[in-house]
């Protein structure tokens, strides 16, 4: 795992981060008999199947691709997590990670995952918990998502959230619906900032939420993601939180609309997030 690698070659080392592919790379490597589909349609499947590279060769053939994440995840969890944590109880630290795929966006913490799993029947301690989600971070599976207090300028030191590393993980262990497709554009637009940013966290204002903040060397950036905004009260709720924030860093509002793909509410941009991602916004 990265931090034992670090422990061991420390002075000795260059670490460079890799992820799965972006969606600009996956559309590039796909097949021909593919490169004639909409956007739109290589999207929703980058979305679904996620950007392991070894997906594109197996383009078009769903049961495949299944296997192979089965195959991507068991080798994590089992030669990575669970040997060098020496876990005992694997059923335990699977229940977490479909309590984190399942929850992907929203805040948590050891303590509110140990009384899930409680209540469930699942009993398991807070300490426990964490010793897991160190040992799910430190193996690249998920990511973990600190909480900034915007207001008073310092970071929070629970309810973070955590993100998969790849979205086909979430069709892999769960079953997903339609009103997943929120969770999964998040955990898109999540990656690609990881790509473009030095640092990624979120951001509380009062009671209010910013999915996302970033910091680029001295620039910092704001982002909301919601599937549309077409309508009213979504469109204002999306917007509250980025227009408490009073400082002249750009805010964007990144959606999947179709219609009114691009706006400007008093600075704030609305983009499409298609757009956005390969680079013509």
């Amino acid at each position: 795992m990265s931090g034992e690698l670090a422990t061991l070659l420390t002075g000795r080392y260059i670490e460079l981060k890799m992820q799965p592919l972006s969606f600009t790379e996956f559309c590039s490597g796909l097949p021909e008999q593919m490169n004639s589909s909409s956007i739109k349609e290589r999207f929703d499947y980058y979305m679904e199947n996620g950007g392991f590279p070894y997906t594109l060769q197996l383009a078009g053939r769903s049961r495949e691709i299944g296997e192979y994440l089965n195959g991507v995840y068991s080798s994590i969890l089992l030669k990575d997590i669970v040997g060098r944590l020496k876990v005992s109880d694997v059923d335990t630290l699977e229940r977490i990670i479909r309590f984190l795929i399942h929850n992907t966006g929203s805040q948590t913490s050891p303590a509110n995952i140990a009384n899930t799993l409680t209540s469930s029947g699942n009993k398991v301690d807070q300490k426990t918990v964490s010793k897991y989600l160190r040992g799910l971070c430190d193996s690249l599976l998920f990511y973990e998502v600190p909480r900034c207090n915007i207001k008073g300028k310092q970071f929070l030191t629970t309810q973070n959230k955590y993100y998969p590393v790849d979205t086909g993980l979430r069709r892999l262990l769960i079953k997903t619906t339609e009103r997943d497709a929120g969770h999964l554009l998040e955990n898109i637009v999540f990656l690609e900032l990881m790509r473009r940013s030095d640092k990624v966290y979120t951001g509380q204002i009062d009671s209010q939420e910013i999915d996302f903040i970033t910091e680029c060397g001295s620039n910092t950036a704001y982002y909301q993601v919601a599937l549309t905004t077409l309508d009213e009260e979504t469109l204002s709720r999306e917007l509250a939180p980025l227009q408490k924030v009073h400082d002249s860093y750009p805010k964007y509002l990144l959606t999947l609309d179709t219609v009114f793909r691009t706006a400007d509410y008093s600075g704030i941009k609305k983009l499409n997030v298609i757009d956005w991602l390969t680079g013509k916004e």
